[in-house]
């Protein structure tokens, strides 16, 4: 999952990400190696202070310093990108991602002024503290925790967070940030992404199932943008890495995994799984397994047949 949102922080700078991490953290280094930079937060005090910890390795190593959750592996590259494009031409503190979401939500709302200007970020435990609580449930505009900084801004108030009391212990939270801008009359910027997908998290099992749905619904989306025909999308599975012909033809139940490719005018399916493997233009696969071999054109494989290598 880290991965995903790895790939898409180091399409932006030659400056190895800083990835501060708890428990677990040794599995992390074991999969990104020198690639990345760390620092440890033993003690969880919240999304601000994670962000404090990556000060020693990032001050004055940057101009702009982009801020993330590593449970998003949706989020984009190019909607990174153009956050950080409006915090530099805006010239302002902060520019932060946005997402529109229903009441239910449990991201903080984005609460304007009567000009339009972000006011501030209200969290939901705070919000439902308020007498018009309701009403700013209701705020549709959510705050999906992606922020680009002004870096020199960012290090010279970091540590002016309060100091909050969460659920579950004392936190300092990064929102307060906003709220920092707009008491030096700083201006804050958003973009709202028309991907609502890109603000999923995944901290649980149950949020990782909705996560993978739409990475799948994400490749199905982009095959059938170039030409390749999914029967049934709900019922496909296309990994990321996975490569796929123009006029080929995946039937439902087909499973398409690692770093599979399958050339164009194919017939896939249904109740197939192809893992690691070529295949050549007009092959035939139903009712199949077919792992780590190639497959030359025009190949039929029969059903309730294994072909691995």
């Amino acid at each position: 999952m880290v991965q995903h949102v790895f790939d898409a922080a180091v399409s932006l700078t030659d400056i190895p990400p800083v990835l501060v991490i708890g428990k677990g953290g040794n599995g992390v280094k074991a999969l990104f190696g020198s690639r990345a930079q760390y620092v440890v937060q033993d003690e969880q005090l919240g999304t601000g202070h994670a962000t404090q910890m990556a000060k020693q390795l990032l001050a004055g190593a940057a101009d702009q310093v982009i801020v993330t959750y590593a449970d998003m592996p949706l989020l984009q590259a190019e909607t990174l990108q153009k956050l950080a494009n409006l915090q530099a031409e805006a010239e302002t503190a902060v520019a932060l991602l946005s997402v529109m979401g229903p009441p239910d939500s449990t991201f903080g709302r984005i609460v304007r002024d009567a000009n339009g200007r972000v006011r501030e970020i209200m969290e939901v435990a705070e919000a439902q503290r308020q007498p018009n609580a309701d009403e700013l449930l209701a705020i549709p505009e959510h705050n999906a925790g992606v922020y680009c900084f002004a870096a020199n801004w960012l290090w010279e108030n970091i540590n002016k967070l309060p100091l909050r009391q969460a659920r579950n212990g004392p936190e300092y939270y990064l929102t307060d940030m906003i709220e920092l801008a707009i008491q030096q009359n700083r201006v804050v910027a958003t973009i709202v992404t028309p991907d609502a997908d890109e603000c999923l998290g995944a901290g649980t099992r149950a949020e990782m199932v909705v996560v993978e749905k739409a990475f799948r619904r994400r490749a199905t989306n982009r095959w059938l943008a170039q030409g390749v025909t999914i029967v049934d999308p709900d019922s496909t599975y296309i990994d990321p890495d996975v490569t796929i012909g123009q006029d080929t033809i995946v039937w439902p139940n087909s499973y398409l995994q690692g770093e599979t490719a399958v050339g164009e005018d194919c017939i896939i399916g249904p109740n197939t799984i192809l893992r690691n493997a070529t295949v050549g233009n007009n092959c035939r696969i139903e009712q199949a397994v077919v792992e780590g071999v190639e497959l030359v054109a025009g190949t039929a494989v029969e059903p309730f047949t294994v072909i691995k290598n």
